[in-house]
């Protein structure tokens, strides 16, 4: 089951796709929902297990992989999931200098390279709204240009519950939470150390 909208983390997710060093770090701070919230549900064929890293190590020991194989038509599961559908956000958000970052490294730097490769559609890998199967287009918004028009329908006020914020890489992988509010069609998203987010 999908999240009303798309989380801070899949969005930082698309940042990052587009531009990612080690010496800086995108947050996110508001989401703006341009479209309805509209549900949809699919199925999807999938592999139900993996080839166990002992079958490789041994394969690769003997030299043979005869019986390293993993038949599709015997190991097939379907899936399903409620999924977001024909969605358009607009992302706010900022990056700070890590502990990582040279002398060599500015927030105007990374800025322009960010800018020159978002106006290209240029991007490191093709993002995604959260999972792989899901990509994600975007598009520049320029300063100067006005801010899409949303439907009607995502402006009342609406409580979209405990979301996902991030996951916190430097504390086992922990994830964390935030109560998510969208006012008139946006999501302000709390900052990193806040009170408001919770593990």
């Amino acid at each position: 089951m999908s999240y009303d909208v798309i989380t801070p983390s899949a969005a930082r997710g698309i940042l990052d796709a587009i531009h990612w060093k080690p010496a800086i770090r995108w947050s996110i701070d508001r989401i703006h929902v341009l479209r309805p919230i509209r549900f949809e549900s699919i199925r999807r064929n999938e592999v139900g297990g993996k080839i166990s890293p002992a079958s490789v190590t041994k394969a690769m020991k003997s030299g043979t992989t005869v019986d390293l194989t993993n038949y599709v038509d015997e190991d097939r599961q379907q899936r399903a999931a409620t999924i977001l559908r024909d969605v358009a956000y607009v992302i706010e958000a900022h990056f700070d200098l890590t502990p990582r970052a040279g002398a060599e490294d500015s927030v105007g730097k990374h800025l322009d390279i960010f800018n020159r490769r978002a106006r290209k559609g240029q991007c490191f890998h093709m993002p995604c709204m959260g999972v792989r199967e899901f990509p994600a287009h975007f598009e520049l918004l320029e300063d100067g240009i006005p801010m899409p028009q949303k439907h009607a329908s995502v402006l009342p006020e609406r409580d979209l519950g405990w979301m996902l914020h991030d996951i916190d890489f430097d504390r086992g992988m922990t994830p964390r939470f935030f109560r998510a509010q969208m006012v008139g069609g946006m999501v302000e998203v709390p900052p990193w150390h806040s009170e408001e987010i919770k593990a």
